[in-house]
């Protein structure tokens, strides 16, 4: 059932010295975005207490911790492994983003981070969002890139091989396990980077961060499996070859951030 959250802020704790979600990155282009992000939102949002939804939660945050450190963090997530998993929000609530509704004016910032590509809903959860901020509140979604190598080999192979990749080239062991990535994917066409900057026009979002990066899955490729990234990055090449000019199929994420208008 939809409910208002009440925010207490009495209840938030403070935040750990090192974001987790940074360390859990190799040096790359997508961490030095995260980075990149966190400079935004360090200088965009309010002083003082903050409020924040995270859409889909699991063990780690994206916030820097100075920012998380003066929060108080609502997770919405549809797996109850994954609020299970989550250690820094003060309530968590088991539901769908897609149809959970909080009051309007409610949060500061929408964190909706390796989760749009997961719902076949996109547009009424980016809605939702929508309606729950604060004017000048902010959406920060990081995505995968669809049209990218990794995107298509996501979209179009089995979930199984997903595991396969997450257990034996990443070597996290208990992936596909109960609350565990990787999840599967449906790839809505908002996904897609120029249809969700268009919809968020359309929509009373402006956006105020865009990157597109490298996916981490090939930093990590070239630090396990040296060999196999060789491959990857010359197949990678070759197809370069014959996109225009700047184009990289390896650029499989980005990270976006769209304020209310």
């Amino acid at each position: 059932m939809n409910k208002s959250a009440t925010i207490d802020f009495a209840t938030a704790t403070n935040a750990p010295t090192q974001s987790q979600a940074l360390l859990n990155l190799v040096a790359g282009e997508a961490r030095d975005s995260l980075l990149g992000v966190h400079e935004v939102l360090r200088r965009e949002l309010p002083q003082g207490p903050l409020a924040i939804y995270e859409a889909g939660g699991g063990s780690s945050s994206f916030l820097p911790t100075d920012v998380l450190g003066r929060s108080h963090v609502t997770v919405v997530d549809i797996d109850e492994d994954q609020i299970h998993n989550n250690t820094y929000a003060q309530d968590a609530i088991l539901g769908d983003v897609q149809t959970y509704r909080f009051g309007p004016d409610t949060f500061d910032v929408v964190i909706c981070y390796n989760v749009i590509e997961h719902l076949p809903d996109v547009e009424a959860a980016l809605l939702n969002f929508r309606d729950a901020l604060k004017h000048g509140g902010m959406i920060l979604i990081g995505a995968p890139n669809p049209h990218s190598l990794s995107g298509v080999v996501t979209k179009y192979s089995p979930h199984w091989f997903h595991v396969w990749f997450y257990r034996h080239i990443r070597g996290i062991k208990n992936a596909g396990l109960p609350g565990e990535p990787p999840f599967p994917t449906f790839f809505h066409p908002l996904v897609t980077l120029s249809r969700l900057e268009a919809f968020a026009a359309a929509n009373g979002l402006e956006m105020v961060y865009r990157r597109e990066v490298e996916s981490p899955r090939y930093p990590e490729m070239r630090l396990r499996k040296p060999l196999l990234a060789a491959l990857v990055d010359a197949g990678a090449a070759v197809m370069n070859a014959g996109l225009p000019r700047g184009t990289d199929v390896r650029r499989g994420d980005y990270h976006v951030i769209l304020r209310k208008r």
